[in-house]
């Protein structure tokens, strides 16, 4: 089979199928290597056509929703922090994973710590939560956001007021220099800073271009943290002054030649 034709049938069984299609199914699935995979997966991903997930592809929708823009956005360094976090999960241990695009390579990552019971109120990391037979998943429930495919609220805070965990993990959409981690409204906020107190230990997910990103609700201080794991790129000054604020440990990041690497990390950058 061309190339060509090969990537038109890729497309057309996403579309099908309506789920991530790993590279080495589609490898079985055509005969090819998956060398071979996963070069028509860079052309049809440089034309727009589907979204790289970790080992895989979905098909790229006319609309996307905030939530898999923000996945999508600095996709390597969010990546590297997932990997990195599993490392703090011990087998057995009972998990809380809040709905952020950081939070989702971990999720991605879990099945090298199961057996675990993991409590989420992310819809959009439901799929990757499943893939793994000896992990036991709890939804959280509560108000579904569309675009951030998230559920969130009152009945959902409610719920983890009642829960407790060895270890939580969230993210956050902003980091001042004064340590304050911040997202984009208070009812964010307010269930982050719940889930926060439900941990015995407390990770914070965020690579290092969340510093002078803008954002105005306080969801906590750094100081609430076990550990802050993060990217390669804060300034030395800021980073000595976290230190004294929570452990803070850099990701190591393989290198993304598509991408532009991040000068001067400390002015504003986009979200």
């Amino acid at each position: 089979m061309k190339p060509g034709q090969r990537q038109h049938e890729i497309v057309a069984r996403l579309r099908a199928v309506k789920r991530d299609l790993p590279v080495d199914e589609l490898a079985r699935i055509f005969g090819t290597s998956p060398l071979t995979i996963r070069r028509d997966l860079d052309v049809l991903e440089e034309e727009g056509a589907i979204l790289r997930t970790l080992g895989g592809c979905v098909i790229r929708t006319g609309f996307e929703s905030v939530f898999q823009q923000r996945v999508a956005h600095n996709f390597h360094l969010k990546q590297a922090i997932g990997r990195a976090a599993v490392q703090k999960v011990n087998v057995g241990e009972v998990l809380l994973i809040d709905d952020g695009s950081t939070t989702f390579h971990l999720a991605a990552n879990l099945g090298e710590r199961a057996p675990l019971s993991v409590y989420t109120n992310s819809i959009a990391i439901l799929p990757e939560l499943i893939r793994f037979p000896n992990i036991r998943l709890h939804i959280l429930g509560g108000e579904y956001d569309p675009d951030t495919n998230f559920l969130g609220g009152s009945v959902t805070e409610r719920t983890l007021e009642m829960l407790d965990f060895d270890a939580v993990f969230v993210g956050c959409d902003a980091i001042d220099e004064t340590g304050r981690c911040l997202v984009v409204n208070p009812t964010v906020a307010r269930l982050a800073q719940v889930m926060i107190k439900r941990g015995r230990r407390k990770y914070l997910l965020a690579d290092h271009t969340k510093m002078g990103a803008q954002s105005y609700a306080l969801s906590a201080t750094l100081s609430d943290f076990t550990a802050w794991i993060t990217t390669p790129g804060i300034r030395p000054s800021l980073l000595r002054f976290f230190r004294r604020l929570t452990s803070v440990e850099e990701a190591s990041v393989p290198a993304a030649p598509s991408e532009t690497k991040a000068k001067d990390v400390g002015k504003p950058v986009a979200v």
